[in-house]
């Protein structure tokens, strides 16, 4: 598939490089996406994953759900093994030990091994110019330990280690903006995408591998086990993330913004927190206060998308 190739449901690629049969919670967002980046990527991979849900339901010896190589690394340095793998590739050319086409080297990891834990190899890696793809999945807490709070969480989630109570709206800072870190180092590919809209989603891949350098894709990933959610809400809430403006989805391209989705007028954010237990706590005080903020970050998104 080349690099100019737009992804529609007549071109979707039919092979599964995800396989099924995995132990992912009924209606795991995480899985979605997952799937259909491996859709994007085909074969010519080598996949480095963090510690995190992902791999704990999908690599159970002696089985495995994943069709393309794999390295299960741990949760802080999934950047560095993968910019090992990167350039290991390079010098296996340059001594012509390997001379196969072009092979994509992924990391793969979950908001804390990304924002928290892993920044500092990932940082490393934006800085020194590895030529791999870097995807975040973002289900906004350590879902696989238990729901604790991470960096990712969202102000105002109940989590186990960010309880709501008596003298505690839960999460208590704003989420970190992952995105907007991966863009302060200056690589050439940077996006947002979600599974509740697989084209696009699917169509960043792409513009990830064929960008030089590091590339970063943040893709938000809804965990109904973590979020007190229906099993069948992940597509909606993933929608209706976007269409307030709580995840909004956009590339930045060499420095230049573009949105991906604009809308002349947000939905509330109150349709996105009403779906989900983790919030149901939260006053009309503290709502407005996250609506404020959103349709604030909102606004300094489309300005920049609209300098460029």
């Amino acid at each position: 598939m080349d690099k100019f190739t737009v992804f529609t449901p007549q071109l979707l690629p039919q092979e599964e490089l995800f396989a099924s049969g995995h132990r992912a919670c009924v209606g795991c967002g995480e899985a979605l996406a997952v799937r259909l980046v491996c859709k994007a990527l085909g074969r010519d991979v080598v996949i480095v994953n963090a510690t995190g849900c992902m791999e704990i339901v999908s690599s159970q010896i002696p089985r495995t759900s994943w069709k393309v190589p794999w390295i299960h690394t741990l949760f802080e340095n999934t950047a560095s093994v993968a910019s090992g793998a990167e350039a290991g590739l390079k010098i296996l050319r340059k001594k012509d030990r390997y001379s196969g086409g072009k092979v994509t080297v992924v990391a793969m990891a979950g908001d804390g091994g990304t924002s928290d834990i892993g920044l500092q190899a990932l940082s490393g890696a934006m800085e020194r110019g590895h030529n791999l793809l870097y995807v975040c999945y973002d289900n906004e807490a350590y879902m696989n330990t238990g729901v604790q709070r991470s960096s990712s969480t969202p102000l105002g989630a109940s989590t186990t280690t960010s309880p709501a109570g008596e003298k505690s709206v839960g999460q208590f800072s704003w989420k970190k903006n992952m995105p907007a870190i991966a863009v302060a180092h200056n690589i050439s590919y940077v996006a947002t995408a979600s599974p509740s809209y697989p084209f696009d989603l699917m169509d960043k891949v792409r513009k990830g591998v064929e960008a030089t350098g590091t590339s970063y894709i943040h893709i938000l990933s809804v965990c109904p086990t973590g979020w007190r959610c229906g099993s069948d809400m992940a597509v909606t809430l993933g929608r209706l993330a976007v269409e307030t403006g709580v995840f909004p989805l956009y590339e930045v391209e060499d420095g230049k913004y573009k949105l991906s989705l604009d809308f002349p007028r947000l939905r509330p954010v109150r349709d996105y927190l009403k779906h989900q237990g983790r919030f149901r706590h939260l006053t009309d005080v503290i709502i407005d206060k996250i609506q404020d903020r959103v349709t604030d970050e909102y606004l300094k998104l489309r300005r920049k998308a609209s300098e460029d």
